[in-house]
């Protein structure tokens, strides 16, 4: 079992014939992904070729892309100026499952975005956000296939680059992943760390999970009341940004300190008072890990 994309999902990609939709479309074939579809308008009825000679077709509207091919789940690689409109295109085609890459995606339209959704059937990852992955089945996104295992950790991180040295690190280790997600650094996103989480709590085939937070709002706090009344798994967390000053944003547009809330002290200590297992190092995320599903953390 897995979380929201398996060896069953299709894949139209939004923006396939750009720069960023050509190298990343590559890559998701490459991983094995079932690419099905691209969509950019006004190359309808023309096909992109992949670096290994996989034709794939292309159309006009996403609505088209669905009608013609099954597909059941889009990555966005629009720029910022259309991103959210083409995620609307998406979830009006009916699609389940929508992941937007794109960053700089203004505030306004990401909460005209967010409203929208509010009324639609589709979840959207992102924006923001390297995508998800299944480790040996599928992804969609462009994070590395090669440092994900199959395994049984799930991970949700705000940080893309995070993601990737958790999963690097428990491979290494020899954890693999249920499921890797990461949800983006905006302040408005589609997903949040508490629908992630009731995912993985409710999958038979996740047993622990890694949590990366940053600096910026109050997700982890939430996170870490739903950990503490709903999930029995083990939880492991780390939060980035604990030197930055306030005022000062850090990396992400979600991650800045404002009006004294959102620091790192305040959300380890809301993850420590659920019974998480905290690192103060990236580094040490693997480790925590072993570690406590050996039961020699608490």
């Amino acid at each position: 079992m897995s979380i929201l994309v398996d060896k069953n999902t299709r894949i139209v990609v939004q923006g396939l014939t750009g720069e960023a939709g050509s190298v990343h479309g590559n890559g998701m074939l490459e991983y094995g992904s079932t690419v099905v579809a691209g969509v950019t308008p006004g190359k309808g009825g023309t096909s992109w070729e992949s670096k290994k000679g996989v034709k794939v077709p292309v159309f006009n509207t996403v609505e088209e892309a669905v009608a013609k091919t099954e597909a059941n789940a889009s990555v966005v690689f629009v720029p910022g100026v259309a991103a959210a409109d083409s995620v609307m295109e998406a979830a009006a085609a009916g699609l389940p499952l929508v992941v937007c890459i794109t960053e700089g995606i203004s505030i306004m339209d990401e909460v005209r975005l967010r409203a929208f959704l509010k009324q639609a059937k589709t979840r959207m990852i992102g924006p923001n956000c390297p995508g998800l992955i299944t480790p040996g089945q599928t992804k969609l996104g462009i994070m590395p296939g090669h440092i994900h295992k199959p395994g049984d950790i799930g991970v949700v991180s705000r940080s893309g680059t995070l993601t990737y040295e958790a999963a690097w690190q428990l491979s290494a280790l020899g954890y693999g992943q249920s499921t890797a997600v990461g949800i983006g650094g905006d302040p408005v996103q589609g997903t949040d760390f508490i629908d992630i989480l009731e995912l993985f709590n409710r999958d038979a085939a996740t047993r622990a999970i890694v949590m990366i937070g940053e600096i910026g709002g109050t997700m982890e706090e939430e996170a870490a009341e739903f950990i503490r009344k709903n999930v029995k798994k083990p939880v492991v967390a780390f939060i980035g940004g604990q030197t930055a000053p306030p005022g000062k944003r850090m990396g992400h547009a979600g991650a800045i300190i404002q009006g004294g809330k959102g620091t790192a002290a305040a959300k380890y200590e809301a993850l420590r008072a659920a019974g998480v297992t905290c690192v103060q190092s990236p580094a040490d995320i693997g480790r925590a890990m072993k570690e406590r599903l050996e039961g020699k953390a608490a």
